[in-house]
């Protein structure tokens, strides 16, 4: 009866609004406190440009795979959501009336992530540029014999593996990084195994697809860097930046975010490498009015943190740009796709909290964007470390559906 007492009397004081983010905090305070000491909360309500909930929201936390908000925001903010990343092939060489290359030919990774065979693209990605179209765009250009080999070209980035959490070689969690990547660096299309050489392996693969179409090639394929000055014979572009980064997000991709911080660096130095990448990012997210301590593109290290607060600060920035609606349009949906398809199946956040997930052991967290019953848009970051991971989600769950269901 008291507790009635005291509800109706915050109506009558606040106003159904105000008290109705009353009761928000109050649940919100409540769940956060089963979360623990290093856990962090932050919510903000982006129609009415303030905060509604903060818990420990200043210290940085580990971020897991919510670094990829980063990632992705700063991918989309350097290439556009209509950029591309190119693979080429390049003649050293010239062509003679007989439709015979009299030289060698140059695979060139522009370090797309999605480029491979035609059966890999089309069951993983939905499609994408093959080694076969590059085969068929040769043929176009009369080539019917080369007397020299297929080289594969990396050295649009550095042949460094992996990122800092593996030392820098492979990772099963990533895969063999390469700016000439065929197949997300898997030997076999089941994906049994990982590349050694990844760029003397795409080169052997367009050696096939040219023999395929009834090319032969003189000389075994391998690997070596294009001479400069060559031509440009046959060039094959990525799905747009909006179709990687929802290919990164939803199923939190760990290969497409390392590729995506390298790809930045390419694309400002000429040369991608994690490192470079990771500065880049840092840098686009302190202009942009957050910021975040980031080695990686992934965030497999633990060494990528923010503070609850700084995230939002991110989503809230990204909201208001261009780029803004690709980025939200990337999430995983609550109870709908990606990392989120098993969570939130029921209640108000279904199918109205697009968020990103992120985990590692005792780390789970959880950002994003909910649209409430009231039509208002809240931006929230959830950073729970040092806690069992389902336990995580539960709470993390709760606190979605309370935001979700304001009105």
């Amino acid at each position: 009866m008291r507790r009635a007492v005291l509800t109706l009397l915050a109506v009558v004081l606040l106003g159904p609004a105000q008290a109705a983010q009353a009761d928000l905090k109050t649940s919100l305070t409540r769940y956060m406190r089963l979360a623990g000491s290093s856990s962090g909360a932050y919510v903000y309500d982006v129609g009415a440009a303030r905060p509604v909930f903060a818990w420990r929201a200043g210290r940085p936390r580990t971020l897991a795979s919510n670094t990829k908000l980063f990632t992705s925001s700063a991918a989309l903010a350097r290439f556009g959501v209509d950029g591309t990343l190119g693979t080429s092939v390049l003649g050293a060489g010239q062509l003679d009336d007989n439709g015979i290359w009299r030289g060698s030919l140059y695979l060139k990774g522009g370090g797309d992530p999605t480029f491979g065979s035609r059966t890999f693209t089309r069951r993983s990605y939905g499609g994408g540029p093959t080694v076969q179209q590059l085969a068929k765009l040769l043929d176009q250009a009369g080539i019917e014999r080369v007397t020299g080999r297929v080289y594969g070209d990396e050295s649009r980035q550095d042949s460094l593996r992996g990122g800092p959490d593996s030392g820098y070689g492979v990772d099963i969690w990533v895969g063999p990084l390469s700016a000439l990547s065929y197949n997300r660096g898997l030997a076999t299309e089941a994906g049994t195994a990982f590349q050694t050489n990844p760029p003397a392996f795409a080169a052997a693969k367009l050696d096939d697809a040219l023999e395929a179409r009834g090319i032969p090639i003189k000389g075994k394929p391998g690997a070596r860097k294009a001479p400069a000055g060559l031509d440009v014979l046959a060039s094959v572009d990525s799905p747009p930046m909006s179709r990687i980064v929802t290919l990164m997000n939803k199923p939190s991709d760990n290969f497409f975010a390392e590729m995506l911080a390298k790809d930045i660096a390419m694309q400002v130095n000429g040369r991608g490498t994690t490192s470079a990448g990771a500065a880049l990012i840092a840098g686009f997210t302190r202009r942009i009015g957050s910021s975040v301590q980031i080695v990686d593109g992934s965030g497999l290290s633990r060494a990528d943190k923010a503070s609850p607060y700084r995230v939002v600060r991110l989503l809230r920035a990204m909201y208001s740009r261009e780029e803004g609606q690709t980025l939200f349009d990337s999430l995983s949906i609550a109870g709908r796709d990606g990392t989120l398809v098993d969570r939130m199946r029921r209640g108000p956040a279904r199918g109205h909290c697009h968020a990103k997930t992120g985990t590692l052991s005792d780390v789970s967290a959880l950002s994003g964007y909910c649209e409430a019953r009231s039509g208002e848009l809240y931006a929230f970051s959830l950073l729970m470390n040092r806690i069992s991971v389902p336990l995580a989600h539960r709470l993390q769950d709760r606190i979605a559906q309370a935001i979700a269901a304001q009105r």
